[in-house]
């Protein structure tokens, strides 16, 4: 006898995946290290460490304190600290007082900073090419499902 659509087949048990979600896991950790590996090769074009071209996406959205970018990405702050460095060093960044509390130093992105971080992500071929062979709907459902997924993850830890 058929099952009604959305209802499992067997019953299971808890912490136990089923065939489909165990290849989403192996298709999305492929999806990674493709990314990884085109992320790390446009900063190297750009003589950048991945590291570096990473604090320079954070700041698009605006100067943050240090220790909010350390948390971010998941390092030592003073790892941070010399990631800055290098980066003020080159003009990609400037360290600022924070308006609200000038005891905390935020850092944010000169204009070659920005600059640099377009130029990054215009580099980037591994999902454009990809992307563009789904029509728009596949990719809004796409994108969808991956907030969906992103929002979830966020909600467990």
């Amino acid at each position: 006898m058929p099952q009604p659509q959305g209802q499992q087949l067997e019953e299971q048990q808890p912490g136990e995946q089923d065939p489909i979600t165990l290849e989403v896991v192996d298709l999305m950790a492929n999806l990674v290290s493709l990314f990884h590996k085109d992320y790390e090769d446009a900063a190297a074009a750009r003589a950048l460490t991945g590291a570096q071209a990473k604090v320079l996406g954070l700041l698009r959205r605006g100067p943050l304190p240090m220790r909010q970018i350390a948390q971010t990405l998941s390092c030592e702050p003073s790892n941070i600290t010399g990631i800055v460095d290098r980066l003020e060093l080159r003009g990609l960044v400037e360290r600022q007082a924070d308006p609200a509390d000038r005891r905390i130093k935020l850092v944010a992105t000169t204009e070659a900073g920005r600059a640099a971080s377009s130029e990054l992500r215009e580099s980037l071929r591994f999902a454009r090419e990809p992307l563009a062979s789904l029509a728009q709907g596949e990719r809004t459902q796409l994108r969808d499902l991956l907030r969906r997924i992103i929002d979830g993850a966020r909600h467990q830890g």
